[in-house]
């Protein structure tokens, strides 16, 4: 059971791995988004160098790949099904992965598209509840940060709320205080009224 485990913790950290932003800026502009703005590989910082276009499709790939080794866990694990254990190995797994890739030498984004899609796949309706807060609160605050922040940190009530196993919780809220940790020169900026604005 713990080489299960094992195994879908280095799987899922692996395809979290996986810099889709990076690979697409690269690919399409020969820059390395590394260099460019927050230096951030997700999908905000893919807006400033091509759009937005851009920024919904990394936005989306990275939520797939946050949500498919989750599913996987699902599907083929045995193991403390009863507890959700296993998915949420494999969620902690690529949300790591998509932070500290190790392709681009343990750098990487904020995590909070491919957090999210690992929060669709554990519950997809709570996955979609907080989709809408970002959204609501991104289109009304023009601060992406500020969206993404809030939303996550409203995830583990809503897992509570939806009578999700104490593994679920625990899951969105160590990934709560993660994801605000990856944001906290977003939020230094947004205190002091510096943090950049989205149209």
């Amino acid at each position: 059971m713990i080489f299960e485990a094992i195994i879908i913790i280095l799987m899922a950290y692996i395809i979290g791995s996986i810099p889709t932003g990076y690979i697409i800026v690269k690919l399409f502009t020969g820059k390395d988004i590394r260099t460019i703005g927050s230096g951030s590989t997700g999908a905000t910082n893919v807006k400033r160098v091509m759009g937005k276009k851009w920024f919904f499709t990394v936005m989306i790939l990275d939520a797939i790949k946050g949500a498919l080794p989750v599913l996987l866990a699902e599907i083929f694990a045995v193991s403390y099904r009863e507890i959700g254990l296993l998915p949420v190995l494999a969620a902690v797994g690529v949300i790591i992965g998509h932070s500290k890739s190790i392709f681009l030498k343990f750098t990487g984004g904020k995590s909070v598209a491919s957090g999210v899609g690992t929060i669709l796949a554990l519950n997809w309706a709570v996955g979609l509840a907080i989709a809408g807060i970002w959204a609501i609160i991104t289109y009304f605050s023009k601060y992406v940060s500020l969206g993404s922040i809030i939303a996550l940190v409203i995830s583990p009530l809503l897992m509570a709320a939806f009578g999700e196993p104490p593994a679920y919780i625990c899951y969105c809220a160590l990934g709560a205080v993660y994801i605000v940790y990856l944001h906290r020169e977003n939020i230094a900026r947004l205190l002091r009224g510096e943090e950049n604005k989205v149209r």
